[in-house]
């Protein structure tokens, strides 16, 4: 029997030709109609794998959670009883990174992501393993609640846009007599992944920094 000359539509091949699609051209340029047609399939065999537009944008967002390392998070030998492979502070900082490159990789399903997890299934994952790494340190649920928000709102806000390149390089576009300090502003484009790593890691340091104060308070007897 001969094989197809099309691979066979599937969950998978949905969502990674619909990712590619946002990945490329943005959320506004999805559509049943257009992902069809790139699967080269017709619009109603869609909905024999997702009902909606939006369940496809929640698969896609799903799998950029699935890429984000959760490894620093899991026990060592002994199971529930094991110890975390790392402190929480360096968790903390790993696993941002690691999410960060994620949400870096593909910035157009951010928006989605920024909704909250919702019941995607890696999303909760992530979610989980961030607070149960926060409580078995030492933080109450409340708090542990609380970081795992103020991270995602950090993170989830560096990779909405970059800094650097929101200046243009056109020098005559920072007058002196208007913008005494923005001498060097039109250089910034040009230098943008560099400034914008810096900036990150200067901010998740700050953020570490006061975390692990308020850890040492919470420790110290009473």
């Amino acid at each position: 029997m001969a094989r197809p000359r099309k691979p066979l539509l599937s969950t998978d091949l949905i969502v990674d030709t619909a990712r590619a699609l946002v990945d490329a051209e943005g959320l506004a340029a999805l559509s049943t109609r257009r992902l069809a047609a790139e699967l080269g399939v017709s619009g109603p065999s869609l909905y024999n794998h997702f009902r909606t537009k939006d369940l496809i944008l929640e698969a896609v967002a799903d799998s950029v959670s699935v890429l984000v390392d959760l490894s620093m998070f899991e026990r060592g030998e002994g199971g529930e009883g094991g110890e975390r492979a790392r402190d929480w502070r360096t968790a903390l900082h790993d696993w941002a990174v690691s999410y960060r490159a994620a949400l870096r990789d593909h910035p157009n399903i951010v928006p989605v992501l920024a909704r909250g997890p919702g019941r995607r299934p890696a999303g909760l994952r992530l979610a989980d393993a961030v607070y149960g790494g926060m409580v078995d340190a030492g933080w109450p649920p409340a708090q542990a609640t609380s970081i795992g928000a103020l991270m995602r709102y950090f993170i989830m806000g560096s990779a909405l846009g970059s800094f650097a390149g929101g200046f243009v390089d056109d020098e005559s576009a920072y007058d002196p007599a208007a913008y005494p300090h923005l001498g060097q502003a039109h250089l910034l484009a040009e230098q943008q992944e560099k400034i914008d790593e810096r900036a990150f890691e200067t901010g998740l340091t700050a953020l570490l920094d006061g975390l692990a104060q308020q850890y040492e308070q919470l420790k110290r007897p009473a």
